[in-house]
């Protein structure tokens, strides 16, 4: 979560001018507004979220204690695999996150039927991954989620048309998950080969092998 702030700023001659800064972390707002009041000149000062949302300076202390314990810092990689014979879809993701000082990683993937393109399923390996940071507890923080399928990335970007109804469903129910969540997204493409370990999920639920895992990194 990035703040803002609105500062009403007096001088000793009780001349008053009025401020607003760029966005920031919530760390770098705290440290500044400990700054401006040992100036003694800070007449107000207004903690300003992503969504307008006005905060108190305890209760942004209170976000950013609570958050060295929940998740944090997170990037999904995520990729689908389909077999057109058997309408099979393979789902795969990975999370990479921050939580209580640890870096930690959680992988999973699924096997689902019905689908009808391989675009489909990288659809449906996005909102595997959507679900399992939901069963995390992760809320109102921004995600950083990376594919190799340009389709996806770019008609979520708002960079490509969504033409097929299938396809816009997909992208619909993830965008309303997505704002139910509070999660501020980036999407991001990479090649194939960046995405290795999504893309051998994927592909071990296509030959029955479930897998779900978590473990703390080095």
């Amino acid at each position: 979560m990035k703040i803002r702030l609105e500062v009403t700023y007096k001088t000793p001659k009780k001349t008053e001018a009025f401020f607003r800064s760029e966005k920031m972390t919530i760390g770098q707002a705290l440290l500044i507004t400990e700054d401006l009041e040992k100036t003694g000149r800070a007449k107000s000062i207004t903690f300003i979220d992503d969504y307008d949302t006005t905060w108190k300076r305890k209760d942004l202390q209170k976000y950013l204690d609570d958050l060295e314990t929940e998740p944090h810092e997170i990037t999904v990689y995520f990729d689908g695999g389909y077999e057109i014979k058997d309408r099979k879809a393979g789902l795969g993701c990975v999370i990479y996150y921050n939580q209580s000082g640890k870096a930690m990683r959680l992988r999973v993937n699924a096997l689902v039927e019905e689908l009808d393109t391989n675009n489909e399923a990288e659809y449906a390996a996005l909102h595997l991954a959507i679900q399992e940071l939901d069963f995390m507890g992760v809320h109102h923080i921004p995600v950083r989620f990376v594919g190799d399928s340009q389709v996806v990335i770019n008609q979520l970007n708002d960079e490509w048309p969504t033409m097929e109804k299938a396809l816009n469903d997909w992208a619909d129910r993830i965008d309303e998950k997505l704002k139910e969540m509070g999660i501020a997204p980036s999407f991001e493409v990479i090649s194939r080969k960046d995405n290795g370990e999504a893309d051998r999920l994927a592909t071990q639920a296509l030959k029955g092998v479930k897998v779900t895992s978590r473990a703390e990194l080095e």
